[in-house]
């Protein structure tokens, strides 16, 4: 089969696509795979620098859509069925496996590319929103990165449980992105501030959904209300952030770390029920990835270097066959 992998860790350039061997089942669910989504860890992963370092060579890609080409019998899938999947790595490629666990029946009305531009951004986005932001229905949030894939996620699933969002981006170009995804009100990244104390009457947010860090992030903690948490998804911005600690007293705020993975990595079965609790929205249409570009597997390096120098807008995506 072909696939797109890493032999060396010299950035996303360096990524090329091979032939290699399909990989084995091994008890797993085995996915013909029609488009792969493109993420953050990618880009970390071609360097070296994500907290996984798998050996040299592997192939990336850690969210796909495609067909069940075969199940487990206690899997509950069946060949031929549509489904998004989580496999970790692996997924830019023809042929990719996963575990029973990570693989979620597509509603019909979802195509592919929606359903690639699913598993790693809204299930960390749900994980962020509802499990550590404990979000409420009228509750104000601001999401930073706001048209990126995970941003767009952020925005949709906040939306989506009733709240007002506040969208942060770079560029007016990138507003009318964000916008597309449901954002309520857009503001520019420099001087964020003192937009979002205008358009909360001062008061401030409820939550901050935060990939970016960087020198947003004190301006972030200043634009918290009484008892709002900073949720700490990343560092887009390349800049790893401190935080002076006397300021969480000032108005009682919380600066809470976002790992989706390592949660679900002591409680696997936790994933299902995220997408359990996502279907009803996504079956009523209440969450529809904003998709960017769209590369070809043989351009798998292009896509990723898209991500690494911030020119992304909506999901990226990998297809990997019509």
């Amino acid at each position: 089969m072909r696939a797109a992998h890493i032999s060396s860790l010299d950035g996303p350039s360096a990524i090329s696509v091979v032939d290699v061997p399909e990989p084995d089942a091994d008890g797993k669910v085995v996915i013909d795979v029609h488009v792969a989504g493109v993420t953050y860890p990618e880009v970390l992963l071609s360097r070296g620098e994500y907290q996984l370092k798998p050996p040299l060579p592997f192939i990336p890609g850690s969210e796909v859509a495609g067909v069940v080409r075969s199940a487990p019998e206690d899997s509950g899938l069946t060949p031929g069925q549509r489904v998004a999947a989580f496999p970790g790595f692996g997924g830019f490629a023809e042929v990719a496996v996963a575990g029973s666990g990570f693989v979620f029946p597509l509603p019909d009305a979802v195509s592919f590319e929606q359903g690639a531009a699913l598993p790693m951004n809204y299930l960390t986005m749900h994980f962020a929103l509802r499990r550590r932001g404990g979000l409420r229905e009228g509750e104000t949030v601001l999401v930073h990165g706001a048209a990126g894939g995970l941003g767009t996620a952020g925005i949709q699933l906040a939306k989506g449980y009733g709240a007002r969002v506040l969208a942060v981006v770079s560029s007016e170009d990138k507003g009318e992105v964000a916008r597309a995804a449901g954002a309520d009100e857009i503001v520019l990244a420099d001087g964020f501030r003192e937009r979002v104390k205008d358009l909360t009457g001062g008061r401030g947010v409820d939550v901050v959904a935060d990939p970016v860090g960087g020198d947003r992030f004190t301006d972030s903690l200043r634009s918290l209300g009484r008892e709002g948490r900073l949720l700490v998804l990343g560092f887009t911005g390349g800049e790893i952030p401190t935080v002076k600690v006397n300021r969480l007293l000032l108005n009682n705020v919380s600066v809470v770390g976002v790992g989706w993975g390592a949660f679900w990595m002591g409680d696997p079965g936790f994933v299902q029920e995220q997408w359990t609790d996502l279907l009803p929205l996504l079956e009523a249409g209440r969450l529809e990835p904003v998709l960017g570009t769209v590369h070809d597997l043989a351009d798998a390096a292009a896509a990723v270097t898209e991500l690494d120098e911030r020119r992304a807008t909506g999901k990226v995506l990998v297809r990997v066959r019509s």
